[in-house]
């Protein structure tokens, strides 16, 4: 979600703009790159037991059309768009609730491991109160992870338990302590050098809990960004500041992603627009709900989402 410093006012009602046919047309396309990348997946998952401990297969071009596969990218996609758009409408209608002028979501493809780089909304008329900011912020999040949660614990329990694969033969995703916990229920007897092969919609549940976390770092225009600043005024840049650093130490040991993502942030600018009454206090339910945020990323977080790709071990590879 982005808040920009500047004011357009509020949005005329009438025939559709260019702007909200563009809406339309980024969502469609995000739909399509979503379920081309989940085809891959959803191959990877169908054909998970030759692929099972390192054996030398290739899944043959048609598996791409097997209507099995192709259901499971169908459902990969709808999932992973739903919980998106869970998280995107709870800013949304949180603003409509208030009366603050905002866009439709702007959903940005992408042929990535993803099939999508998320989506966003831009709300177009100040936030005057901290209430507000806070709710708008939070509830982003707090929808997103609401489906995320069933999309895990349905789709692990489809996931298979294989051999290993060698690591130098496949991609292996950072578990966060949800995934782990929920994994360690299901396959508490699951025999040792095996591995966890997910079913498309644990992926895309696993996506859900990625940008959760992502979008919880209480930096600039992120979603905890703006709950920050509803507790802490002013005073939560410094922690924003710390926290940039933090994800370039995490991009050097973990993930270079990170690093990625901390540029992204600082072009989109680490200052937090001034709330018109910055005395406002939060109530107590407030205050227990951003205790819930930090309980959710937590839960959510990995700091190596793929494993193997930190900037010392992509270094390494090169041999610098």
């Amino acid at each position: 979600m982005r808040h920009p410093s500047s004011t357009t006012g509020v949005i005329e009602e009438g025939r559709p703009r260019f702007g909200e046919w563009l809406n339309v047309l980024l969502f469609a396309v995000t739909c399509a790159s979503a379920f081309f990348v989940g085809l891959t997946w959803s191959v990877s998952y169908v054909y998970a037991d030759r692929l099972a401990g390192g054996a030398e297969f290739s899944p043959p071009a048609q598996a791409f059309a097997e209507p099995r596969v192709i259901g499971l990218g169908l459902v990969y996609a709808l999932v992973l768009i739903i919980i998106l758009l869970a998280h995107e409408m709870g800013h949304y209608l949180t603003c409509r609730r208030y009366g603050i002028a905002a866009t439709l979501p702007y959903f940005i493809p992408a042929p990535t491991l993803i099939g999508t780089l998320g989506a966003f909304i831009r709300i177009k008329s100040p936030i005057t109160r901290k209430k507000y900011l806070f709710d708008i912020g939070i509830a982003g999040p707090l929808a997103g992870f609401a489906l995320s949660l069933p999309a895990i614990v349905y789709g692990l329990s489809q996931s298979k338990i294989l051999p290993a694969v060698p690591r130098d033969q496949a991609l292996v995703f950072g578990e966060p302590l949800l995934l782990k916990f929920i994994s360690g229920l299901l396959f508490r007897n699951a025999p040792a050098g095996s591995d966890l092969f997910l079913h498309p919609v644990a992926f895309a549940g696993w996506v859900g809990i990625l940008v959760t976390a992502f979008n919880l770092f209480p930096i600039g225009q992120l979603d905890g960004g703006h709950v920050s600043y509803a507790f802490l005024g002013p005073r939560s840049k410094s922690l924003a500041k710390f926290l940039l650093a933090v994800f370039l130490a995490m991009g050097v040991l973990f993930w270079v992603g990170w690093i990625v993502w901390g540029l992204i942030i600082l072009l989109l600018g680490m200052k937090h627009p001034r709330v018109f009454d910055e005395q406002e206090r939060l109530s107590g339910w407030r205050r227990a709900l951003g205790i819930l945020a930090v309980i959710i990323f937590a839960l959510s977080f990995s700091p190596a989402p793929i494993k193997g790709f930190s900037l010392l071990e992509l270094a390494k590879q090169w041999g610098l």
